[in-house]
């Protein structure tokens, strides 16, 4: 955080760094990931409680949610049909089976349910999680810079966009941004991650 406040520049995100640094650690001290994973268990548990909480700027913001909500709607479901998509397209243009296909589908929703989206599709599960935290960086990282060569200032435009993309991980910097983007991206996380589920179930049987 303090290398992002004196640099100003997205590449320093907070998460990004702590993953190269305990890459790194993990290498250098010879630790098994698998004991690493059982340590680290205690602080995943609290991943679901956390989403959870985004519920709350959400509930704050509920008068503008009932104002732009067909809008709101909209754009979440385009933002997954276009996840999906592109999945379906790279995978097809890059040779990928069913169970590596599977794996990428679930890549722009929050970790808790993308986990049971690889598991019920037949995906690899524990790159499921690397490529959806993963997904979440880049999107947190290049928020703010997609908005501004897209001319995207709509609070609203920006929190559906970003949460939709880049799940909870996104949604951190979306806070960052805006009250607004912020409660608007918690609130895309839940709705596409639903839409996501059942969409992921149907895009399944295109490969």
């Amino acid at each position: 955080m303090l290398l992002q406040r004196k640099f100003h520049r997205a590449i320093f995100n907070p998460l990004l760094i702590s993953v190269i640094l305990i890459m790194v650690f993990l290498g250098v001290s010879g630790t098994d990931y698998r004991k690493y994973q059982e340590g680290a268990n205690v602080i995943s548990y609290f991943l679901t409680p956390a989403t959870v909480c985004l519920a709350i700027p959400l509930y704050e913001q509920i008068e503008l949610l009932k104002k732009n909500f067909r809008a709101i709607m909209v754009g979440i479901l385009s933002g997954v049909l276009t996840s999906l998509c592109s999945v379906l397209a790279m995978s097809v243009f890059f040779g990928l089976n069913h169970k590596e296909y599977a794996t990428l589908l679930p890549k722009s929703i929050t970790t808790a349910i993308g986990m049971g989206v690889s598991e019920e599709l037949g995906g690899y599960v524990t790159l499921t999680v690397a490529i959806i935290i993963i997904t979440g960086i880049l999107g947190s990282v290049l928020a703010e810079t997609a908005c501004r060569i897209f001319k995207i200032t709509e609070p609203v435009a920006r929190g559906v966009a970003i949460g939709t993309a880049s799940h909870a991980i996104g949604t951190s910097k979306a806070m960052e941004m805006g009250e607004t983007e912020g409660a608007i991206s918690g609130l895309s996380i839940a709705v596409a991650g639903l839409l996501t589920v059942v969409g992921a179930s149907v895009f399944s049987c295109f490969l």
